[in-house]
């Protein structure tokens, strides 16, 4: 898979929009992450208003890139959905990887940009996006088609032999 390969966190982004199909392709790749116990504790937040994204951008030191992103996507996990509260942000961050490669292969890029465990960070994006008590703000994603000479994805080895171990530390 040459996208595990070539993924880089994209923050800067041409003009263009994003199409409803490949939107639709980047949730269906989150949703087909593993899931402790099949609980798929999330939800998706798609949001292209521009008020909308220069307020999210202001949620975190390192949210600028949703202020320059055509789409956000606000990872989210939802307790009604949690059955062992343990493992939601395990799942939520097996989903946002799932994302981040399909944006690859759909020409895009994205950033992950963290928002829970910070409560701080949570109820600014709890109250940007106007949710409810028991859905859980997980992280944002800003995507978007890469800006022409800023950055793209491209692989870089990051294979280090040194941190690997068999049988024994």
């Amino acid at each position: 898979m040459d996208s595990i390969n070539t993924r880089r966190s994209i923050r800067h982004f041409s003009k263009k929009e994003v199409e409803e199909e490949k939107i639709i392709k980047l949730l269906r790749a989150a949703m087909q992450a593993p899931s402790a116990v099949n609980q798929r504790p999330w939800d998706f937040l798609v949001i292209r208003d521009e008020k909308k994204k220069q307020d999210l951008a202001m949620t975190s030191p390192y949210a600028a890139p949703l202020a320059r992103a055509p789409l956000a996507i606000v990872m989210l996990g939802d307790e009604n959905n949690i059955k062992y509260l343990d493992y939601w942000h395990q799942d939520m961050a097996a989903a946002t990887e799932n994302l981040l490669l399909r944006a690859v292969d759909l020409g895009l890029g994205a950033v992950w940009m963290g928002v829970s465990p910070d409560e701080t960070r949570m109820a600014l994006v709890r109250e940007v996006c106007g949710l409810p008590a028991h859905v859980k703000p997980f992280a944002l994603i800003a995507c978007g088609y890469p800006e022409k000479g800023k950055e793209e994805n491209r692989e870089l080895d990051r294979f280090m032999e040194e941190r690997i171990h068999y049988e024994t530390y």
